[in-house]
């Protein structure tokens, strides 16, 4: 899978892609629940990666106003800790405990 994380345009874009799908979203604050990252972009929620139901899979889901569905895409936790990472180091993360908590629980 090739897979992007960087600084562009003055927020942080996240890709992963390979032949059966892509994932993109570009976030200007990135903020955690005990299980959930939230993308958020000039305030708003744009999109997520949430843990399936407790399994092992990690889930990429983007929002869209006015729309109720949507198609999750699993997402290595290699791609969730470098996005995480980058967060981190660009100063973006709401709340620093509340990242290092989804570490714990999500990415260990």
């Amino acid at each position: 899978m090739k897979q992007t994380v960087t600084e562009h345009d003055g927020r942080i874009l996240a890709r992963i892609e390979n032949d059966q799908m892509v994932f993109e979203v570009s976030f200007d604050r990135l903020e955690a629940t005990d299980v959930t990252l939230r993308f958020l972009r000039d305030g708003e929620k744009v999109g997520s990666i949430y843990n399936d139901d407790g399994t092992e899979r990690t889930m990429a889901r983007l929002t869209v106003p006015g729309e109720t569905d949507f198609i999750g895409v699993e997402v290595p936790k290699e791609f969730v800790a470098r996005v995480v990472d980058a967060a981190v180091e660009a100063g973006r993360v709401v709340d620093e405990t509340a990242v290092e908590g989804y570490r714990l629980r999500v990415l260990s």
